[in-house]
């Protein structure tokens, strides 16, 4: 049903239908208003069973999240900005443990200077931190995410980061196409956690290993995150049978079939982009755009496929790494060069 919403009120009627059955967060802007929004139909009854853990900080929300999902619980948490480094220890820990742990990160700067307004700079902070990263364009792709993203965690046991930019969409009242409950249930069935911690069957995790095996479960880390390569884009293609919309995906190619020029981007950047695009056309610029969906696991052959025709790439940066530039860009030169060593583990 299409209804006039702030982007953290479609989102979080979104999470809602995913029915998590833990959810804990901190408030920090400009994701606040999801939680909030989450806790309040906690309280309800409109999510239930769930149980809704006020925490002292972000890492203890992921702490917390790290234990419910352990423990065989649809699991969710929000974040941004410093927050989101507040929380860093226990993301690797998510990971390196393979828990399917879905959280929404509200794009915002991290100081200092202080700056609560949008860039990428908290996302790629972490962007090896053994996380699938996705990343909205608009509201409705936000909401959207979120349910691909429950799907794609619990498929691979890998948690899932779903990345909208901070005010620019959180903020934003848009028309959404919010969905109905048993559309989304039968795009999303119940949870079957793959591991569980049991009472009753005791045993350890996270134990120390020593080095030749630290090295091991990195690249069977690495392994496991690329399969999802091969998962996100039939997540996607059912997702458009079922409700109708494209959505997600690993890149999204616009007007860029005889572009010599192709911007390439992540974000709701590309919303603008797309319109300079459309008037640059109307002028017979041959130029295009190549939208990232998905940061990581990083498309290389799919944006090399995109890229190959363009004589000139131009990459949109909301973050950038000092000592060395623009981080997307240095993703995306791998993409260029023919001559990189493939990136399948196997």
């Amino acid at each position: 049903m299409l209804e006039q919403l702030e982007g953290s009120q479609a989102v979080d009627r979104g999470i809602g239908m995913c029915r998590p059955e833990v959810i804990a967060a901190y408030p920090i802007s400009p994701q606040t208003h999801i939680v909030e929004a989450l806790s309040d139909m906690v309280r309800t009854g409109d999510i239930d069973p769930c149980e809704y853990l006020m925490v002292e900080s972000e890492f203890g929300a992921m702490s917390a999240c790290i234990g419910a999902s352990a423990a065989g619980a649809r699991t969710y948490t929000a974040t941004a900005s410093q927050g989101l480094l507040f929380m860093a220890e226990a993301l690797y820990n998510a990971s390196g443990l393979g828990l399917p742990v879905v959280m929404t990160l509200a794009n915002r700067a991290i100081g200092a200077p202080i700056n609560i307004w949008n860039d990428h700079s908290d996302s790629m902070s972490q962007r090896d931190s053994g996380w699938i990263q996705l990343f909205a364009e608009t509201n409705q792709e936000a909401v959207d995410l979120h349910i691909q993203a429950f799907r794609l965690a619990e498929r691979l046991s890998l948690p899932v980061m779903v990345c909208m930019d901070g005010f620019i969409l959180t903020h934003a009242f848009e028309q959404v196409d919010v969905p109905d409950q048993e559309r989304v249930d039968s795009f999303l069935p119940a949870f079957e956690p793959q591991q569980m911690l049991d009472p009753a069957d005791p045993m350890t995790i996270g134990a120390m290993v020593g080095p030749e095996a630290f090295t091991e479960v990195k690249y069977l880390m690495h392994a496991k995150q690329l399969q999802a390569l091969d998962e996100i884009p039939p997540i996607a293609a059912e997702f458009n049978e079922t409700f109708g919309r494209e959505s997600g995906g690993l890149v999204r190619s616009y007007r860029a079939e005889d572009a010599e020029t192709i911007v390439v981007a992540l974000g709701s950047v590309l919303g603008t982009i797309e319109d300079v695009i459309d008037e640059l056309r109307e002028q017979g610029v041959k130029i295009g755009a190549l939208a990232i969906k998905c940061f990581r696991p990083w498309p290389i052959d799919e944006v090399r496929e995109a890229l190959k025709g363009a004589e000139r790439v131009v990459v949109i940066e909301k973050a950038f790494a000092v000592g060395a530039g623009g981080i997307v860009g240095q993703n995306v030169r791998l993409a260029r060069d023919v001559g990189t060593v493939a990136s399948d583990p196997h």
